[in-house]
């Protein structure tokens, strides 16, 4: 009986040991900070048709550079990547109307193009971003609201993006 409950507790305990060590997973954004490197320089091009989201553009792209990619803001002369990004006009879709024929929701969708710049290559992205929000029937939509959507769909955008470019430092990385 003690062989039994020793050779049970020595199998438990490997069974622990190797669901302990490393499996070999890696984190997405490690996957990323491959392909973009850890000093980045990002600009936006100011649209001139709608300025005011380009400053909301801005900061979910450093937002995002700072808190997936674990990586740090640097001038564009000492930058391992820079990013470039413009958006294009957002449009709002109706998605539902109440009974009397009033929209009480819409969908916000932005397109927002990226050009990764290094020092040997340049690669161009696009990347779509949604956001679908409610509304009160028979009202104007408030700036807030514009702005809201705007800033949710261009971070969908960004999301798209850093998955995109994970996937191409997996397959590098991979080779």
């Amino acid at each position: 009986m003690k062989l039994l409950y020793f050779v049970l507790r020595l199998s438990l305990g490997v069974i622990l040991l190797l669901q302990l060590s490393s499996c070999g997973y890696k984190p997405s954004a490690k996957y990323a900070r491959e392909i973009i490197g850890t000093k980045i320089s990002t600009s936006v091009v100011i649209s001139s048709q709608d300025p005011e989201n380009t400053v909301l553009i801005k900061d979910a792209v450093d937002s995002a550079i700072i808190g997936i990619f674990h990586a740090s803001l640097s001038s564009r002369d000492r930058s391992d990547t820079h990013l470039n990004f413009s958006i294009s006009k957002p449009t709002y879709t109706p998605l539902q109307y109440n009974d009397n024929g009033f929209v009480i929701s819409y969908r916000a969708t932005i397109m927002l193009k990226i050009q990764r710049q290094t020092k040997d290559m340049i690669k161009n992205y696009s990347e779509l971003g949604t956001y679908d929000f409610a509304v009160v029937p028979n009202a104007v939509l408030t700036d807030q609201e514009r702005f809201d959507a705007i800033r949710y769909s261009a971070t969908k955008a960004i999301s798209a993006f850093i998955a995109r470019v994970s996937a191409e430092g997996s397959q590098q990385i991979g080779r």
